[in-house]
């Protein structure tokens, strides 16, 4: 399904954050260390919920907060329009003092959120929406697009894979606020 994306230099945040990120969690992938880690890990997908994750239910976290906690003059924001409907939505961070996925470094950018309307979801919106800010930070010379995720976000996993992300980093203890969850870094080059 082929929407129009466009860039929301001065975007209404507001209006961003009203097309739900929330999803239904149903299984989670278990790492699991392999030779005490010497060995690799393993993902293996197992049962989980079913409960609804929604990220916007931390008040800081919600889009309309982002120029609040950080300068945003460097940010790639764009909207999927389906006609006249908003159905999904892309943030990439860049040059972000505060933004710690950023390393401090110039050269790369971050995926700061993604979303789709559940109604779209499945239908091609969010890679429309992936490589249109992929392609904005290659226009910003960066060498890699960082994206986290989580291990109960299977479906975002399989997509980051599928969009040509490579599995970087796994932190199974980076969420003192959900301790059960691991922390996904996916890095794809430019």
């Amino acid at each position: 399904m082929a929407v129009e994306i466009i860039n929301e230099p001065d975007a209404d945040l507001t209006e961003y954050e009203k097309v739900p990120i929330a999803f239904r969690v149903r299984s989670r992938l278990r790492v699991v260390a392999v030779r005490g880690g010497l060995g690799g890990l393993e993902f293996v997908e197992e049962a989980a919920g079913p409960y609804v994750k929604d990220y916007d239910a931390f008040e800081a976290e919600r889009p309309s907060r982002w120029r609040a906690r950080f300068d945003t003059s460097h940010w790639g924001i764009f909207a999927a329009f389906d006609g006249g409907r908003r159905v999904g939505g892309a943030a990439a961070a860049w040059k972000t003092p505060g933004v710690e996925m950023l390393e401090g470094r110039d050269d790369l950018a971050c995926l700061w959120d993604l979303r789709v309307h559940p109604d779209y979801r499945g239908r091609g919106v969010g890679g429309q929406l992936f490589d249109r800010a992929a392609a904005w930070a290659r226009e910003r010379g960066c060498v890699r697009l960082k994206v986290e995720t989580q291990n109960v976000n299977v479906p975002a996993c399989r997509f980051y894979a599928a969009r040509g992300c490579e599995l970087r980093g796994v932190n199974r203890y980076a969420y003192d606020e959900a301790p059960e969850e691991t922390q996904l870094l996916w890095y794809l080059d430019l």
